[in-house]
């Protein structure tokens, strides 16, 4: 999908499509973490703390339960 900016009063406005937004369940009121890795401009939603956490912790029980399963796959 390409797109162009859009002028917004002095700045510049990309206009995200609603299949997209709804996609990535982001609405009105989603906080948005805007970056860059120096040739990309990054937008995602802003993912809550605590969901943060659950994740982490999933993955460590992951990795602590196929420990061994994991490394025989890696080398």
């Amino acid at each position: 999908m390409i797109k162009k900016l859009t002028r917004h009063g002095n700045s510049r406005a990309l206009v995200i499509d609603r299949s997209v937004l709804e996609l990535l369940k982001i609405d009105d009121d989603t906080p948005l973490e805007i970056s860059t890795d120096g040739t990309r401009l990054i937008i995602e939603p802003v993912q809550a703390e605590d969901r943060r956490a659950q994740i982490e912790a999933s993955l460590a029980a992951g990795n602590t339960r196929y420990r061994r399963m994991l490394k025989k796959l890696a080398g």
